[in-house]
């Protein structure tokens, strides 16, 4: 061969991977680098909140397995409703936030998994046959958008990571500077009740004290610097809020909280303002659609101040400019 032409040639070859990028490296919530060749083809995702992700950046082909909640209610309805191959129960779901099946994960041949960080055993087993994993623990939003950037990343979908991150901070940007200017002593105390019981909250530096306070309330229990607490009765009477919001909850819902006679003596109670969520595929709080928790938050702790808010069109422009058409149950 000429060398001339040889040594072009060579340059062609060292040049090339340049070229075309390079690998896609991203570091995960473990601390581990990720690094693939090309975005990846064949995702299994065992998290349900990452799979809402990778649908909103328009890479739900290149999921080839989800979570087994994905066909349970309540979120049942709005995935089938999104694809067609998970109305007609075609994707396989080798897993869940709980468990995985590791020989249902590797029939599938993915060349990237998606799973919580704490999953620790089946992370070691899948990356030691040279599957990637990608370890998830969102704490805050920043998390979350990292997390959604991290996924756009992974699967070539980088522009619209970045569409969906500013349209989530512009929504939320909307409404605190709204609840920012209300002074501390017209922020009405809250207390969140999670679904796992009427006693079960979360406390300051939580997702959940981030919510409140951005829709313009005070976490009752802000004062206990945990994610989530159980707290006693004795002390619940002591903060006797203002307000009691719930997580969507089927088995438990406001009227019988206000029919509950330990109960009758918190001002929320005596003056009938106890709201839950909307179901949580609308507002959950580890996904882009958190900012929808924060309007119907707000709604409740300032109705005069938000009257000109539609929540049913929010809703509707929300799943919009998420999954990109509309989505109705």
């Amino acid at each position: 061969m000429n060398p001339r032409l040889c040594r072009a040639f060579l340059l062609w070859l060292l040049l090339c991977p340049l070229l075309a990028g390079g690998p896609l490296q991203v570091r995960d919530f473990r601390g581990k680098t990720l690094s693939l060749p090309r975005p990846a083809r064949r995702i299994v995702c065992l998290m349900e909140s990452a799979l809402s992700g990778l649908y909103m950046l328009g890479a739900q082909e290149q999921v080839v397995g989800v979570p087994a909640q994905v066909y349970r209610p309540p979120v049942q309805v709005w995935y089938a409703a999104l694809d067609d191959r998970l109305r007609q129960r075609r994707l396989p779901a080798p897993g869940n936030w709980d468990f995985v099946s590791l020989e249902g994960v590797i029939a599938m041949r993915p060349d990237l998994v998606i799973l919580w960080s704490s999953q620790g055993e089946a992370i070691a087993a899948l990356e030691s046959r040279g599957i990637p994993v990608y370890g998830i623990f969102l704490k805050s939003r920043e998390d979350l958008y990292r997390e959604i950037r991290d996924l756009g990343t992974l699967t070539g979908h980088g522009s619209r990571a970045e569409e969906l991150v500013a349209y989530t901070q512009a929504e939320v940007e909307r409404f605190a500077r709204r609840t920012r200017r209300i002074p501390a002593n017209q922020r009405p105390g809250i207390y969140f009740m999670w679904a796992q019981g009427k006693m079960e909250t979360s406390g300051g530096g939580s997702t959940v004290d981030d919510l409140l306070t951005l829709a313009g309330g005070r976490n009752v229990a802000g004062d206990i610097p945990r994610e989530h607490v159980t707290v006693g009765m004795e002390r619940l009477l002591g903060w006797n809020p203002d307000l009691i919001v719930m997580w969507n909850n089927e088995r438990l819902i406001p009227t019988q909280v206000m029919g509950d006679p330990q109960w009758r003596s918190v001002q929320a109670v005596q003056k009938g303002r106890i709201h839950m969520l909307s179901e949580v595929f609308l507002c959950d709080l580890w996904t882009l659609k958190y900012p929808f928790a924060i309007k119907q938050v707000a709604q409740w702790c300032h109705p005069g101040l938000f009257r000109d808010l539609d929540l049913a069109q929010e809703e509707q422009a929300m799943l919009k400019r998420l999954y990109g058409r509309e989505l109705k149950r």
